[in-house]
C-alpha cells in the first residue's frame, strides 16, 4: 500500500485474496480493489481521532493497593449449604431442566 494515496497495490490485493481464501477468478478484481481502497480510506477518517498520547486511556485503571489480599478463608460447611435450598440431594442442587424443547 502506498502511504500517499492510501490505495492497495496489486501485490497486496493478491495477498489479501490468498488470506481470505478467495480466488481471483471468482471475483471482479476492479470492483474488489475499489472496495478495499474505500475500506483503507476509512482509516484516514479514523486517524483524525487518534489519541495515542496515552494508549491506556481505553482501559479502566485499578489501584492495586485497594484490592483485597489473597487470603485463604473458610468456605461454607455442607450443613450450611443444605440450608440454602430444600432441593439438595447427594451434594447437588436440583434445578429445572433447561435443555430440550423448552430452551
Amino acid at each position: 500500500m502506498s502511504d500517499s494515496k492510501r490505495t492497495v497495490n496489486e501485490d497486496t490485493l493478491e495477498k489479501l485474496l490468498y488470506l481470505s481464501r478467495l480466488s481471483p477468478e471468482s471475483t471482479d478484481m476492479a470492483t474488489l480493489k475499489k472496495q478495499v481502497d474505500e475500506i483503507v480510506g476509512y482509516f484516514d477518517i479514523l486517524s483524525k481521532y487518534d489519541d495515542s498520547a496515552n494508549p491506556y486511556d481505553a482501559y479502566p485503571t485499578t489501584d492495586s493497593e485497594l484490592l483485597r489480599e489473597d487470603e485463604i478463608v473458610a468456605g461454607l460447611e455442607m450443613h450450611d449449604v443444605k440450608k440454602v435450598s430444600e432441593h439438595f440431594l447427594d451434594g447437588y442442587f436440583q434445578v429445572p431442566k433447561v435443555l430440550g424443547e423448552g430452551a
